[in-house]
């Protein structure tokens, strides 16, 4: 990457004059000065020429390596970090380690860059850049995971100079373009902040290419340099980047040439109105806009006080009367103490930025967290930020990623090996959808209901409601607990069964989605046989006879031929059967009632279960346990009585 783009990436933190050397030649000090200019072009050949004349120096090192590492050099940067770090160590601050792990990744010696990287977490474990490492040894299986997902062309606009940010325009494509197309312009490759970026237009035509690139039309591209720009979809408001300039070029207390924000109108199809954002500041760079889907936030990135790291990103709200909020800081989920820089809002809400304080392939890479509030994600996926993979990332500077997620094309820029120019734009398609697993973790206990105690070692199945297929077989352990992990990408309903030995079997169902989260709590009672009553544990139908009659009903059967087969599947339980009445009629006709009932109850079980005789007792009650307030001569009515007139199968061995 050329000094051009660098400038538009916000990364102006210059390690200079922090290392002890006695003295430095004059040709040092030369080259540290073209250094501190950004001139790192000239640079390199002052030190160059210094080490031809053996002159040697730490400074010397160091700024050799950075410049070779601003410029996209990888290969003599490389070379001249390693130098460095035959060094002194102890002189040496932790940024150069992280460039030098960089470097690294660029030439795709991970082992290596990694390796450089822990030691920057020796050296300062604050450090998130080299402190994820720790938490996250497998990223380059998540981002081989993600890899293969788009197709990605060179664009035919491209030009052997700088062409970057690729953008939806009105009807057209805006970029950023160094292209000279001026008569007698010299245009400066160095960082002294002359006027060399353009906006410019492209079409598009039936085949997905751009073509016919023209600089954009208005109050532009004269004395400014300009880029990065986004417009409304109205088509009527671009906000974009320009340097500091009112009547003439704004420098900081450091000489440096700040990047603000501006916003244009169309008048008469053409770009004017060109005002400032209330937000930007001499003192720092506030750049590379975008807005969320709803156009109310405008998102950018910005070097100002207070954030984590060389750039940060931030929005602010634009308000319905035109004004602007706070910029707020979007924290260090997304920025890192590196270069978090080139937001962009998707139509569904995702955030894509590019990074390299993030863990990935070198450089600058295309990272995205997912919208939460979209339901098509998983909640174990929206707090996560995820690499998007190759080909879109490389060991090389991937930025400014936009996609149409109505088309799933979009344009990207890289200064990967086998471009036309410096920095490239690239056409990309989205043949798939980012691949995230979705698992929540089902968690509960096991107890008696009866006593609350945790039931140890009950088997618990869980099985798929629409087809029946059994999912996982468990056991809950000595504390009653099980917990296992189900997957969430597609809504399912699950029913779960407990049993136990002793006890009564016991089910229930949940269902898992996307927005499942990451835990959901299962809880099983299981209801002792001994005590129980079987009518209410089998959920039994209320055991109907004729009026004065004792005969077993038809509908009766059904719910008694449930109480044989319990019997049947648990040969040691023992019951007592317990019929009752309510209180209408004499208190002696409705116990002698309740006692043939009873009778004919016990001796359709034993006869029609063939059930032994001596595992069933029983007697009639009449109205002498009503559950009610329902006795003589008080008026009830028809479901109050009903209540009382119920039969009970209590287990009285288990």
């Amino acid at each position: 990457m050329k000094a051009i783009k660098n400038t538009f990436l916000l990364s102006l933190l210059i390690l200079v004059s922090v290392f002890t050397d006695a003295q430095n030649s004059k040709a040092i000090e030369k080259g540290n000065t073209l250094f501190k200019k950004y001139a790192y072009d000239e640079a390199i050949k002052v030190y160059l020429e210094a080490l031809d004349n053996d002159e040697r120096s730490t400074d010397l090192f160091a700024n050799l390596a950075d410049s070779y590492y601003e410029n996209a050099d990888m290969q003599n940067a490389v070379k001249w970090y390693d130098t460095l770090f035959m060094q002194d160590r102890s002189l040496i601050k932790g940024e150069y380690y992280f460039r030098y792990s960089q470097a690294l990744k660029a030439k795709g010696e991970y082992d290596k860059a990694d390796l450089w990287l822990e030691r920057l977490a020796e050296l300062n474990s604050d450090d998130s850049r080299a402190a994820s490492l720790k938490y996250d040894i497998d990223y380059l299986k998540k981002i081989e995971k993600q890899s293969g997902r788009y197709e990605t062309n060179l664009a035919s606009i491209n030009t052997p100079y700088s062409d970057f940010a690729a953008n939806y325009g009105d009807k057209n494509i805006l970029f950023s373009s160094a292209r000279d197309k001026g008569v007698h312009v010299k245009r400066s490759h160095t960082w002294t902040g002359l006027p060399f970026l353009e906006l410019f237009s492209a079409q598009v035509d039936e085949n997905g290419n751009l073509i016919d690139a023209k600089k954009l039309k208005g109050d532009f591209n004269s004395k400014y340099n300009e880029s990065t720009a986004i417009v409304t979809r109205d088509g009527n408001t671009m906000y974009f980047t320009r340097n500091s300039y009112d009547e003439g070029y704004q420098k900081d207390r450091t000489g440096i040439i700040r990047l603000k924000l501006y916003k244009s109108t169309k008048v008469d199809s053409t770009w004017g109105n060109i005002i400032e954002l209330p937000f930007n500041n001499t003192e720092y760079s506030v750049a590379h806009p975008s807005l969320s889907s709803d156009e109310k936030k405008l998102y950018f990135a910005s070097d100002m006080p207070g954030g984590v790291g060389l750039s940060d990103i931030y929005v602010v709200d634009i308000n319905d009367d035109g004004t602007y909020g706070a910029p707020k800081n979007l924290g260090n989920k997304i920025n890192t103490e590196g270069r978090d820089t080139f937001p962009f809002i998707s139509k569904k809400g995702d955030l894509y930025f590019s990074s390299d304080g993030h863990l990935g392939l070198g450089g600058l890479d295309v990272f995205v967290m997912l919208n939460p509030e979209n339901p098509e994600y998983p909640a174990s996926a929206t707090d996560k930020i995820f690499n998007v993979g190759r080909p879109i990332n490389g060991e090389k500077d991937d930025f400014a990623f936009v996609i149409n997620n109505d088309t799933d094309l979009g344009y990207f820029t890289s200064n990967r090996d086998g471009g036309v120019g410096s920095d490239d734009i690239y056409t990309l398609k989205e043949l798939e959808s980012l691949r995230f697993e979705c698992t929540t973790e089902v968690t509960g206990k096991v107890v008696n209901e009866k006593t609350g105690k945790a039931v140890s070692n009950a088997t618990i199945v869980v099985s798929n409601t629409t087809n029946s297929n059994t999912v996982f077989n468990l056991t809950s352990d000595a504390n009653g607990d099980f917990t296992f992990e189900i997957d969430c990408l597609k809504e399912n309903t699950y029913k779960i069964t407990v049993e136990k030995e002793r006890f009564i079997g016991n089910e229930d169902t949940f269902t898992v989605n996307p927005k499942s989260g990451s835990t959901l709590p299962v809880n099983l009672k299981l209801t002792p046989i001994l005590g129980a009553d079987l009518f209410k544990l089998l959920n039994l139908d209320q055991i109907y006879f004729d009026y004065n009659d004792d005969a077993i009903r038809p509908d009766a059967e059904i719910e008694l031929t449930k109480i044989i087969e319990f019997l049947r599947e648990n040969p040691s339980v023992k019951i007592d059967v317990r019929s009752h009445t309510d209180s209408r009629g004499s208190e002696k006709f409705n116990l002698r009632l309740s006692k043939r009932r009873n009778a004919s109850t016990i001796e359709y079980i034993i006869n029609k279960g063939e059930i032994s005789s001596d595992r069933i007792t029983g007697n009639g009650y009449g109205e002498t346990q009503l559950l009610n307030k329902c006795a003589d001569d008080i008026e009830c009515s028809d479901e109050e009585h009903d209540i009382n007139r119920r039969s009970e199968f209590i287990v009285i061995k288990d």
